[in-house]
């Protein structure tokens, strides 16, 4: 189990390459393995340059790279997993662990200890894991504490020689580097307890647990009898336990409020040691009715060293937050628009940020706008033929706020093909862009006292609550809506 090379790229849109290698270390050792392992099928790591644009092309990072690509984005190309396969010369580079996360994409190229012909599958491959492990840890490394460029640009000056420490001739040791930073002689260091495989290192310091929930908002509009309008909530729990030992063994209970709706489909992390039956039948094929579960939802695990996601679920909420009603009638080159929003009573009126964004693809640019509006501040980006209601943190008290106006356009340019091919002719539509903190909108919730930690020390127990929107359309009420549509909320 080892790593062939590891890269940390940022990502910087607008630029001649859309990104800057700032952090890159190779393994000669490992690679002359590679070679033997891999035989015929083996495929040498590329110099920075050329490996930047692949991956950038790959993640679909490069500005020029916004049309569809069949290599890269038919429907047999879906990727699941952040580990894709780069074109180098012709030839393909399997596997490549790669996730952007901050503005940084995290890339490393595990040894794959066979041919690689026909492609093993990737629970084969154990260098795979120890890569996400590796990435994780420089992740929290560079992030913890980290308040501003020059905090980070330090830490990354000090990962030639951690990586020295964790990571030698590409085998990890330990993904925690601020471990290996406090402790230079890890490697020395026994322990009287077994290490699990799984987990390359431990932790010292102040212990902490931290929970985050937050729960994303998808939800389809249109405003008719015949159409139904669709909703759906999906909700992650975000785990970062700093415990000292081996094994720590921790517990956590996600509750409901009384009338709060019922978790369903919900998928763990492979860390989590048992659960109650009920919790694993609960589907949201199955109709709600008062017989179902609804927690408290027990969670008993061991955690890993890097912040993991515990659990993932689905809820079916009686409404969406945000009721919203979008006309628009076409005369010659005006564009008539009717916007109405309403946010429900049970939704906590306290937002971080609530934008509508109005678009108006294959058009010219927007020359002229007659508006009025009832709460917030339109913003006209004329050349993106954009129109942006800011609508700020509150609702007013009567819960609701509307827009109308007229819109004049130019010309259209017709040197580039528009991106968007959704907005042709009547199929306009709004997109609402919100966060509200401290609130899910199934009510879910982790009780700092509930959390159980079985280890040496009395833990610092946090926990951070958010609903963010996710595709949150709605959709011109005088047009067709396709059947595709649907598709936005898978």
């Amino acid at each position: 189990m080892a790593l062939r090379a590891v890269w940390l790229i940022s990502h910087e849109p607008g630029t001649p390459l859309c990104g800057t290698v700032r952090f890159s270390r190779r393994y000669p050792t490992v690679e002359k393995r590679a070679r033997v392992f891999n035989g015929a099928s083996y495929v040498s790591i590329p110099e920075d340059g050329p490996f930047l644009k692949s991956l950038l092309f790959e993640l679909r990072l490069l500005d020029e790279d916004k049309d569809f690509m069949e290599s890269r984005d038919s429907c047999s190309r879906i990727n699941k997993t952040s580990v894709y396969g780069l074109p180098v010369g012709g030839e393909e580079l399997w596997p490549v662990v790669a996730f952007l996360k901050n503005g940084i994409v995290y890339a490393c190229v595990p040894l794959v200890e066979q041919t690689l012909s026909p492609r093993p599958p990737l629970i084969s491959i154990s260098a795979v894991s120890q890569g996400f492990e590796l990435l994780f840890g420089i992740q929290d490394f560079l992030y913890s504490g980290q308040k501003n460029d020059t905090e980070l640009n330090t830490k990354l000056s000090q990962l030639p020689d951690l990586l020295l420490q964790a990571c030698p001739f590409g085998t990890l040791l330990d993904a925690n580097l601020q471990h290996s930073l406090d402790n230079i002689n890890f490697a020395s260091v026994t322990h009287p307890q077994k290490q699990p495989a799984w987990k390359a290192g431990t932790y010292k310091g102040k212990p902490q647990v931290s929970i985050s929930i937050t729960e994303k908002v998808k939800s389809m509009q249109y405003d008719k009898q015949d159409i139904a309008d669709t909703w759906q909530v999906v909700g992650a729990v975000t785990c970062k336990c700093d415990l000292e030992g081996i094994m720590p063994n921790v517990t956590i209970s996600l509750s409901l409020p009384t009338n709060g709706s019922p978790l369903q489909d919900i998928l763990v992390h492979p860390c989590v040691t048992s659960l109650d039956s009920a919790i694993l039948t609960s589907s949201s094929v199955d109709a709600v009715d008062d017989s179902a579960f609804s927690g408290p939802y027990k969670f008993p695990f061991t955690p890993p060293l890097e912040s993991f996601n515990l659990c993932y679920y689905t809820s079916q909420v009686p409404v969406p937050p945000i009721l919203g009603f979008y006309q628009m009638k076409e005369e010659e080159i005006q564009l008539k628009i009717t916007i109405n929003l309403k946010l429900h009573e049970s939704v906590k009126n306290n937002f971080e940020f609530c934008e509508a964004h109005i678009p108006f693809y294959n058009r010219g640019p927007i020359t002229h706008v007659e508006y009025k509006v009832s709460f917030g501040q339109l913003e006209v980006f004329r050349e993106k033929s954009l129109l942006i209601w800011n609508i700020g943190q509150k609702f007013p008290k009567s819960m609701e706020i509307s827009l109308s106006g007229t819109i004049t356009f130019g010309a259209k340019s017709h040197e580039k093909e528009p991106f968007d091919h959704i907005c042709i002719g009547g199929t306009a539509y709004l997109k609402l862009h919100f966060r509200i903190l401290d609130y899910t909108l199934t009510g879910c919730y982790a009780d700092q006292h509930s959390v159980q930690v079985f280890t040496s020390g009395k833990p610092k127990i946090s926990t951070y609550r958010k609903l963010i929107s996710s595709d949150y359309y709605i959709w011109n009420s005088k047009a067709p809506a396709p059947v595709t549509y649907g598709s936005l909320l898978l």
